[in-house]
């Protein structure tokens, strides 16, 4: 089964400003869990997935109005029921926020249910993006 990349881009515009102008970490938290659910909603159902943490949404500059943000997202860990997957944050070129979500798989109750998946890394990059994955809390 192949795990593919998943591609969105968002406007920052003036109402997802926080009060020194530049994006609000509510909104961008926001985009963010929604990127890393696609990625792991597209393996299974939708309805069946459920976010369990946001791990390290690090932001390694600001984002400003007009800016074109990039959410990139992959599943890099599987487990009997959970689904990890690491979101990078772009503009242009240049990675502003990066972290992990762990979403989990749940029956219509909401009581965790084997997904039957299984990630294996095939890149060095996945390799490394597991590893790490791995040694979440």
């Amino acid at each position: 089964m192949e795990f593919p990349i998943y591609t969105s881009v968002h406007l920052v515009k003036g109402e997802d400003l926080n009060h020194h102008g530049t994006l609000y970490a509510g909104r961008t938290a926001e985009w963010f869990v929604e990127s890393g659910f696609i990625a792991a909603a597209s393996m299974t159902k939708p309805e069946n997935i459920v976010c369990l943490r946001i791990h390290g949404m690090t932001f390694k500059r600001p984002i400003h109005k007009g800016d074109l943000p990039t959410f990139t997202s992959r599943v890099v860990l599987t487990g009997d029921t959970k689904i990890v997957s690491y979101i990078e944050v772009s503009v242009r070129g240049k990675v502003v926020v990066n972290g992990f979500i762990t979403f989990i798989h749940v029956d219509a109750e909401g009581k965790p249910l084997p997904h039957g998946l299984n990630f294996v890394p095939q890149s060095e990059e996945e390799k490394t993006l597991n590893v790490e994955a791995q040694s979440l809390n």
